[in-house]
């Protein structure tokens, strides 16, 4: 039989993930919305059919910018990568002591929030390729 704080556990843990879902595309639309850049979060697009198919389906949420081709590449780099900030906050929190492993809430909080700290593959290919979206705006 599963103990009450395994429970409370793989809830905080889904709760971690949900917060951190929306804390990761809300910075880069930070980053995007402090360089002036215009840009839609959008979450959930092209959802299949019942709670299995919504959450095996991907993108779960993204952040789609509308650059002019003025910017800096790097602008979009930043924003890229800017949830990995989340990751710094999380090991500056239990680092300092602010926070404690020592219970499996707080450990399985921690985890779900460093797994939203991670970007994607697709915030990886925008840190890469940056200046190739730019250079496609600017032929358009």
């Amino acid at each position: 039989m599963l103990e009450a704080n395994v429970v409370v556990a793989g809830a905080s843990l889904v709760l971690a993930v949900v917060v951190g879902l929306v804390v990761h595309e809300g910075l880069h639309a930070l980053v995007l919305r402090l360089a002036r850049v215009e840009y839609t979060v959008v979450y959930g697009p092209d959802r299949a059919g019942g709670v299995v198919g919504m959450m095996a389906s991907c993108p779960w949420a993204f952040v789609q910018p509308y650059p002019t081709g003025t910017e800096s590449p790097w602008v979009l780099r930043a924003a890229a990568l800017a949830p990995l900030a989340l990751a710094a906050l999380v090991f500056g929190l239990v680092g300092f002591d602010l926070v404690t492993l020592e219970s499996p809430v707080a450990t399985a909080m921690v985890i779900g929030i460093l797994g939203c700290s991670i970007p994607s593959p697709q915030d990886f290919s925008v840190a890469f390729y940056a200046h190739r979206l730019l250079d496609t705006v600017c032929d358009d």
